[in-house]
């Protein structure tokens, strides 16, 4: 085996212009199915990434009337017969599988018109969510200014506040927002710290339906208050909405399923309006996203596919000549005792020997070509090492399949014609 491959590389380094012309075919068909594998991997990361935040994996339950998010308002009142997550729901929504954590909080959209929060004569058009303290973990929020709420906030129902970025800025101009006093339906609230999310993603909006789960989300800003003080501003008992952690992103899908039929069937009674819970599936809508870019870029697949073949009949071609010029040299191996298979392997792995370094130079070559086109078009790309593995042991079964026939002819030679031949 050994020796064969010595004399392989022998024959290939005799003739490095004729191998390399030979494996140019090779390294092109390769060299672009790595480009394009590292574009989809690359194109697929951006839309998980943009769907559902890097590193985030929460999912959001929520409370809908048909098919719409049902938000509690001044013209909406909280429905008969939904009521707030009980704490043995709780406790059954963190056993699922794969569930890290669990955090239940009310919300509502204010507008500036409605006086609902304002600063001063300034009023705040966003929302305003009354949270547990497990909810900035959960959510992927980060303490960036200030203090976190405490366990006495929630014991003792105090009326301090929460801001992120865009409350702020809508709020305080050029202004530490901390120590300052907010009024929420009248009441005073002291805020207390800044938040801002730990990734930030920018999502789809395609439908009327991602409009209302994102963009009524990101405009404004948010306030938050401890979920006990909830009651002062707003009511007793409002159905709450709920955010799961999962262990990663390809658990999230099937844990926002438990969790709906987990709170349909437990907080919600004999209510009219054919309400239910219903979790925000941004891993399905990724997947359908990267389903549509597959679909595209498989057909470049095909087509790069066709260069590998083009190259494997280049490969046939020369090691047929590479038979022809060593005919002599078959008829005195077969002649001193050399047998059909010993001949066969000589010339296969001569053939495999080739395929396998255009391989890996394909290889090297669709790295550094879809870093090229990552900087210059700004397209996203991803290396995926099990490509790269497959592509170098698809080169090499390449020129076992299409070194065959040469090396089939070779093992068949009669010694006598073979010594004969000039």
């Amino acid at each position: 085996m050994f020796e064969n491959i010595s004399l392989a590389f022998q024959g290939i380094w005799g003739h490095k212009m004729r191998s390399f012309l030979t494996m140019l075919g090779i390294i092109i068909g390769i060299a672009a199915i790595i480009t394009i594998v590292s574009t989809i991997k690359g194109t697929n990361d951006q839309i998980k990434e943009s769907l559902i935040g890097s590193g985030t994996n929460a999912v959001t339950v929520q409370l809908y009337q048909d098919t719409y998010p049902y938000t509690i308002s001044q013209w909406n009142p909280a429905p008969e017969g939904v009521l707030p997550v009980s704490e043995e729901t709780r406790q059954e929504l963190e056993e699922l599988d794969s569930v890290v954590d669990v955090s239940c909080y009310n919300t509502r959209r204010v507008d500036s018109y409605e006086s609902d929060v304002c600063y001063q004569n300034k009023g705040f058009s966003g929302e305003i969510y009354g949270v547990d303290d497990s909810y900035f973990a959960v959510a992927g929020y980060r303490l960036s200014h200030g203090r976190n709420f405490l366990e006495e906030d929630f014991a003792s129902f105090r009326k301090v506040a929460i801001l992120d970025a865009g409350a702020v800025d809508s709020l305080f101009v050029n202004k530490d927002p901390v120590g300052e006093i907010l009024e929420i339906k009248g009441e005073p609230f002291t805020v207390v710290g800044v938040v801002d999310k730990k990734a930030q993603s920018g999502y789809a909006i395609e439908s009327y339906r991602d409009y209302v789960m994102y963009a009524q989300n990101s405009s404004g800003g948010k306030v938050f208050i401890p979920g006990t003080a909830w009651p002062i501003a707003y009511n007793f008992d409002e159905p709450q909405a709920v955010i799961l952690k999962a262990a990663s992103t390809d658990d999230m899908t099937t844990i926002g399923q438990k969790a709906e039929d987990i709170l349909t069937k437990a907080q919600i009674t004999a209510s009219t309006g054919n309400f239910s819970y219903k979790s925000d599936d941004l891993m399905g809508q990724a997947a359908q996203l990267q389903e549509f870019s597959n679909a595209t870029n498989n057909q470049l697949l095909w087509i790069a596919g066709i260069s590998l073949l083009v190259g494997g009949i280049g490969v046939m071609n020369i090691m047929l000549v590479t038979v022809t010029e060593r005919t002599r040299e078959i008829g005195l191996k077969k002649a001193i005792g050399a047998r059909k298979r010993r001949i066969l392997w000589q010339f296969l792995t001569e053939a495999a020997a080739l395929t396998s370094i255009g391989g890996m130079l394909g290889v090297g070559a669709g790295l550094g070509l879809s870093r090229f086109i990552a900087s210059a078009m700004g397209t996203p790309t991803a290396v995926s090492y099990p490509a790269i593995a497959v592509a170098v042991l698809f080169s090499m079964f390449i020129g076992v399949i299409f070194g065959m026939i040469p090396a089939v002819k070779a093992a068949n030679l009669n010694p006598i014609d073979a010594l004969r031949r000039e």
